[in-house]
């Protein structure tokens, strides 16, 4: 089997975001961005996708959190398309739904080649701690963009903005690992266009 391992480096007036992630790793997290809350929420990506993960982030902090979120999501789905190669034999969809507590989130993911976000997540606080929930979008727009993915994120409940960025997270994370999953009955593309 082909490693799906990849490395990318993105470099701006305001960010240098370097990733390393193994699609068939073990769930290894290893990050330095400068945003605490960030990082707790990318372990869980790393964590409940079983994905190799490695981050190094270096941005204006000094402004805001912002564009280092920002670039992190549009490296990171860089990275994936990257060590997801042509997509043969990839599941290409991914759904999974994650409580805690009182919250609970659906997310669907879908390699598909078409770049869409949509969105149904409301947060009861505008910041957890020094983080502001707005820019938990921003992440998963970038995302999107740059995988080639269309990603439905759905909260369903939820009075804790922590518990419900954390489901979100933690779904993303299981829909991530199902749909780049390889599925040993496709040989080829999993599209009737033979193209993603």
């Amino acid at each position: 089997m082909t490693e799906r391992i990849a490395r990318v480096t993105r470099n701006t007036k305001e960010t240098r975001i370097d990733i390393t992630i193994n699609l068939d790793g073990v769930g290894k997290a290893d990050f330095d961005t400068g945003i605490p809350f960030l990082e707790h929420m990318l372990e869980q990506i790393a964590k409940h996708g079983v994905i190799d993960i490695k981050i190094k982030a270096t941005g204006d902090l000094h402004i805001d959190d912002h564009h280092t979120v920002e670039d992190i999501g549009i490296t990171l789905g860089q990275a994936i398309s990257k060590a997801l190669g042509d997509k043969k034999s990839i599941r290409r969809y991914g759904h999974a739904y994650v409580p805690l507590d009182e919250a609970l989130s659906r997310v669907v993911i879908d390699f598909s080649g078409r770049p869409l976000l949509v969105s149904h997540v409301k947060y009861p606080d505008r910041n957890i701690g020094k983080f502001s929930t707005g820019l938990i979008h921003e992440f998963f727009q970038g995302f999107a963009n740059h995988a080639l993915a269309t990603l439905h994120l759905d909260c369903f409940r939820g009075e804790n903005s922590h518990h419900v960025a954390e489901t979100l997270f933690k779904a993303f994370g299981r829909a991530l690992r199902m749909a780049v999953e390889l599925d040993a009955r496709v040989s080829g593309v999993p599209s009737t266009k033979g193209l993603l």
